[in-house]
């Protein structure tokens, strides 16, 4: 990594000594980087056509002035591209929510409804697939992407030749997409809390499991009408009743969508990890970043978690010029952008994190499409949470990691010790008729503004540590600090009295009972990292099979990438339960080849058992670095 790193660097210390050279005397560029920061734009709109002759709805925010030239930066969105400023009109940077750091910079912001959204042509496909790489003739946001770079260059004049791409979520996606097959002119991409695969961790499953809620109330937010977003009408404040009465998925068409929505009527069809989620999975289609790519995550995302992790992991098998970049920070969905980044919840973070990658995202935009600064990009940056401090890496995960088997005992105990006994175990009864909330009542619809969503992933997990259907396992309070740096895995033995099971495991942080930092946080349960697993996919996400009632077997969960320090008076808890209602639907515990034909005496109480012994443990696998 640092030998290719260091070949890159000469790379571009050599190509700058040529720009340089080469534009010496040029005007326009003495103009442009030597300029007083950008303090006006004006507004442009197009409709851009694509190669099959529809056209797209584009927006043009243009620096003021005509002295210099400036590099365009897209982004491409099915949430509505059009603003309220009127075109032609003199516009404040200070109001535009484009961060002020690149408006001073100066950039030609290209904003874009993707085909069949708002006021662009087309039919809307969610996640669409990359069709032309099986299909050279045919259209996806790849070649819309590219002949919207394309038309471009040709057109609006005072560009340098270059182009970015970035966007958070849905927008990441095509971020992403668009550095496949990219235009020539594309020279670096930010996909942002960008889903990786639909089936194996964002949006719609996590290992297979359906998130209910979101599914449910995003497909008709973005399908309900072409032209707006829209809210479905929850007749009560608190959903958690109205999806529990909501009974069998296939009551969803039934009652309300009647078959109108692709999307559900696509997610009833393909249970399983078949050829439709394949063919639109990143995993599968992209392979190596052509161009520069700045992967960008948060800890606490409740939408787009495993995206920006696994994309870089996976594009980095074949990084072969240092093209590939990760920033991992303390943040919900898109956090980055929207506020200081100096706390989530009640979790605080001891400073605005969120500056600092603005900061960090203006240099590395700069550099790839102005050819401002050294290039010295460190290729993994993450916060990390516990001792509140940025951290830098070469390598990810880190080399100077150990990974240790964090055990859990049957007197719901966690500790580094295998047990010795030769038996051990904890059970607990699971009732589809009495689903654990996942997180604490009221809950309120995904997408009102009113709703504690956002945060949910950082909340107090001791509102559901008294139920008789979780298990908790603690440590003695630590009397050093423990820091996990990289990927945690689950290791569950398991057995079940029926033949399905979902199982949720929770690695939580155990502030002490008084706290003296905070008062706040006295006791307070947070949970570090959390994920869910449908037990039939234990063997196979593309061919699922039932448990053998009452037979030992071993589900592995992988529970993402984190850097956290466990700090000296903590204490370390594992939870495991087998409901977290309704963002993950509930699963009958009695094998149906479809849940979402599920009939309502499909749906059973069911015995589970987590193993404790020497020969069946059941452990964590913590990356801790020693010092």
């Amino acid at each position: 990594m640092k030998l290719k790193k260091l070949l890159n660097k000469n790379h571009y210390t050599i190509r700058n000594i040529f720009f340089v050279l080469v534009f010496l005397f040029s005007n326009d560029f003495i103009l442009s980087q030597n300029k007083d920061s950008i303090e006006l734009y004006t507004k442009e709109i197009y409709m851009i056509p694509m190669r099959d002759g529809i056209k797209l709805y584009t927006e043009l925010l243009k620096p003021a002035t005509n002295s210099g030239s400036y590099p365009f930066l897209l982004k491409r969105t099915p949430y509505g591209s059009e603003t309220d400023n009127e075109e032609g009109s003199f516009i404040k940077i200070e109001d535009l929510s484009i961060s002020k750091r690149l408006l001073e910079s100066g950039y030609i912001f290209v904003n874009q409804d993707i085909r069949g959204r708002s006021k662009s042509e087309g039919v809307f496909e969610i996640a669409k697939p990359l069709y032309h790489l099986k299909d050279s003739s045919a259209i996806d946001e790849s070649t819309d992407a590219y002949d919207t770079v394309d038309w471009l260059l040709k057109n609006v004049p005072n560009n340098n030749g270059r182009a970015g791409i970035y966007g958070v979520s849905y927008p990441g996606l095509t971020s992403l997409q668009a550095s496949v097959d990219p235009h020539t002119a594309l020279k670096a991409s930010s996909p942002q809390a960008s889903p990786a695969d639909m089936f194996l961790g964002d949006d719609f499953h996590h290992n297979g499991a359906f998130r209910l809620s979101y599914a449910f109330e995003y497909v008709y937010l973005v399908e309900k009408n072409k032209g707006s977003l829209s809210l479905f009408p929850f007749p009560d404040y608190d959903v958690f009743e109205w999806y529990l009465n909501l009974g069998g998925l296939s009551n969803v068409n039934e009652k309300y969508f009647n078959n109108k929505f692709q999307s559900w009527n696509d997610f009833a069809d393909h249970p399983n990890y078949d050829y439709y989620w394949k063919q639109q999975s990143s995993l599968t289609n992209i392979n190596k970043p052509e161009i520069p790519i700045l992967h960008v995550g948060g800890y606490y995302d409740p939408e787009d978690l495993m995206g920006p992790q696994a994309m870089y992991e996976h594009l980095e098998k074949n990084d072969d010029f240092n093209n590939n970049y990760l920033v991992l920070g303390p943040w919900n969905h898109g956090q980055w952008r929207v506020d200081k980044g100096n706390s989530l919840g009640k979790i605080k973070f001891g400073s605005d994190t969120s500056d600092w990658f603005l900061d960090y995202e203006k240099k590395w935009f700069d550099y790839w499409l102005k050819d401002i600064g050294d290039g010295n990009f460190d290729e993994v940056n993450t916060f990390q949470t516990g001792s509140n401090e940025w951290k830098s890496y070469e390598i990810w995960p880190p080399e100077n990691t150990v990974n240790q088997r964090l055990y859990l005992h049957s007197n719901n105990t966690v500790s580094f010790n295998k047990p010795t006994q030769n038996k051990g175990s904890l059970s607990y009864i699971s009732d589809p008729l009495n689903p654990i909330p996942y997180r604490k009542r009221p809950i309120e619809s995904t997408f009102t503004t009113e709703s504690k969503w956002p945060s949910w992933l950082v909340e107090d997990q001791r509102f559901v540590s008294s139920r008789n259907d979780v298990l908790g396992f603690s440590s003695e309070i630590l009397e050093n600090n423990i820091t996990v740096t990289g990927k945690i895995k689950a290791y569950i033995n398991i057995s079940t009295t029926e033949t399905d099971a979902d199982f949720v495991v929770k690695v939580i942080d155990v502030y002490p009972d008084f706290n003296k930092l905070d008062s706040d946080l006295n006791g307070y349960q947070f949970p570090v990292t959390m994920e869910v697993f449908r037990g039939r996919f234990r063997s196979s996400f593309e061919k699922p099979k039932p448990f053998t009632p009452n037979k030992i077997e071993e589900i592995i969960i992988d529970l993402h990438q984190i850097d956290h320090v466990f700090l000296k008076g903590h204490k370390i808890m594992i939870q495991i339960q087998s409901t977290w209602f309704p963002i993950i639907d509930i699963n009958p515990q009695k094998y149906v080849p479809n849940i979402f034909n599920a009939k309502d005496e499909d749906f059973i109480k069911a015995k589970h058992t987590i193993y404790t012994n020497s020969e069946h443990s059941s452990y964590i696998e913590l990356p801790i670095i020693e010092k």
